[in-house]
């Protein structure tokens, strides 16, 4: 049910009648064994921080996760669904399921009702046919296998940095690095990104949490 403030309420602030959003900075990045994924943590309703310490790497399945970007609403959802669709086919087939078949799952939820949903999503993670993989799935349901991707508002402000920075065959600790450093760059910049930086390891050994708080961010000014 969607919320409209009518006259009696006109003027209640806006966190009070706008949609929980991440305005956010997410990204994922391959290396030889497997994927690292980061997201910052602020989450808000219109002008109002709402959650300076949200998770918005969300677990698909095992060694799958999505970042997610938009509505905070919609993507819980897309989310949801795909991963109730994810247990059922690895009971199927008997194995993990596919990065990719996860993608195209959540490909579909958007694109089939792209006229009422507000989210851009990562997915990668690691599975024993492809290795690890990262796949994005745009505002309005498209699908497409890159070698790094970012996403959220923040993200405009740091393809700069990504392109010359990144390079094939990278190792997990440069891989790290990578996605540390650009995701400070875009809490800087982006007043709808901040609080502090979540990444996740996933690989064939597992998958490594960590996060990286305000006073260890990398400094590129002292400004």
């Amino acid at each position: 049910m969607e919320f409209i403030p009518d006259a009696r309420n006109s003027d209640l602030p806006d966190w009070l009648t706008s949609e929980h959003d991440m305005g956010t900075s997410i990204m994922a990045v391959q290396f030889k064994d497997g994927v690292v994924m980061g997201a910052d943590t602020r989450t808000s309703t219109g002008q109002y921080i709402s959650n300076r310490a949200s998770d918005k790497i969300t677990p698909l399945h095992d060694r799958i996760f999505v970042c997610r970007s938009g509505s905070a609403a919609d993507t819980q959802a897309i989310a949801g669904y795909v991963s109730f669709y994810l247990d059922l086919h690895a009971n199927e087939i008997g194995e993990l399921p596919l990065v990719r078949t996860s993608a195209a799952l959540v490909q579909q939820l958007s694109y089939n009702n792209k006229a009422h949903l507000l989210a851009a999503m990562i997915i990668a993670g690691w599975d024993p046919h492809n290795g690890g993989e990262v796949w994005e799935v745009t505002l309005g349901g498209s699908r497409v296998k890159l070698p790094w991707t970012i996403s959220g508002s923040g993200s405009t402000y740091i393809y700069g940095f990504c392109d010359s920075t990144y390079k094939p065959d990278m190792t997990k600790e440069e891989c790290l690095q990578f996605v540390q450093k650009a995701l400070t760059l875009a809490m800087d910049r982006d007043g709808s990104s901040g609080g502090f930086i979540r990444t996740v390891v996933i690989s064939k050994s597992g998958v490594e949490y960590d996060t990286l708080i305000g006073n260890k961010h990398h400094k590129f000014s002292e400004v």
